[in-house]
Parts: structure tokens; C-alpha cells; sequence
């Protein structure tokens, strides 16, 4: 299987998959130039690398490429831009709620998955729907802070 055909952020793409273990955070990152989505453990358990397949939240550092042929996938470059960010950007943005970046990418699109799933979500919802991924920089009340103002919502 030498290439695959696959949409990312809305465009048609063709991956080259030589090798049928070849991460799709690999082919993201290396292939297409798409760099938001991190490498943090390589076992799929930080989340730093979640990336939305079909609209929902997928840890590409474990899933092969391979698997995508015919597949949307939405990385946080098509999520939003910097003119017209995303509401879950925007709120994050609003709320501080980034301090070393890393884990940021897949806070951000496992919200925007949450939200899309549910658009008022308690916060309770939102603690379990993040509880796999991880920060350690210890910002997740606010995290949690930007997805309930992302949803409209209130944190009271």
C-alpha cells in the first residue's frame, strides 16, 4: 500500500504509506507539514497528539496511517484560524488557559469534539471528557474554565 488518499482539514491529501505501521501523527507532522498536533508519549496516554478522525478525537501517535484511506481529518490548523478562531481557541485564549503549550492541541480538539457531542456540557462532563489527557503544567481549572465559557455556559 504505497499511498493513500485522505481529507485533511477539508482538502484532499495523498500520504505516502510505505511502511503500514507509519503513525498518522508521523504523516501529519513529517509528511504534510502539519505541526500542531505533538509527540508527548508516543503510547497514546498524554493526548498531546489527538487529532479529530470523522469528527471525533483520536490519538494519531497510536493510530496508523494506514487505517485513514477515505477518512476527515480535522488537525488544529482547520479548526480555526487566527482571524476567525475557533470558539474553544477563542475561549482558551480568553481564559489564559495555555502556559507551556504543549498539551494544548489536544485540550483544544478533545473540546471541540465534547462540544460538538454536547453543546452545554456540566463540568463535570468536561472533567471526564479531558481526563485523559494530560497537563503538566497544572492550568486545567482553566481549561475547564474556557471549555464552559466556549459552550456559553458558567462555571457556577
Amino acid at each position: 500500500m504505497p499511498a493513500i488518499t485522505v481529507t485533511v482539514n477539508g482538502s484532499a491529501r495523498t500520504l505516502d504509506i510505505r511502511d503500514p505501521e507509519k503513525p498518522l501523527l508521523y504523516a501529519l507532522r513529517n509528511d504534510l507539514g502539519l505541526k500542531g498536533a505533538k509527540y508527548g508519549c508516543g503510547l497514546g496516554q498524554c493526548g498531546a497528539c489527538t487529532v479529530l478522525v470523522d469528527g471525533e478525537p483520536v490519538r494519531s501517535c497510536v493510530t496508523p496511517a494506514a487505517s485513514m484511506a477515505g477518512r476527515k481529518i480535522t488537525t488544529i490548523e482547520g479548526l480555526g484560524t487566527v482571524e476567525k478562531p475557533h470558539k474553544v481557541q477563542a475561549a482558551f485564549i480568553a481564559e489564559q488557559a495555555a502556559q507551556c503549550g504543549y498539551c494544548t492541541n489536544g485540550m483544544v480538539m478533545t473540546s471541540a469534539a465534547l462540544l460538538e457531542r454536547n453543546a452545554k456540557p456540566s463540568v463535570a462532563q468536561v472533567k471526564d471528557a479531558l481526563a485523559q489527557n494530560l497537563c503538566r503544567c497544572g492550568t486545567h481549572d482553566r481549561i475547564v474554565s474556557a471549555v464552559v465559557r466556549a459552550s456559553g455556559g458558567s462555571r457556577g
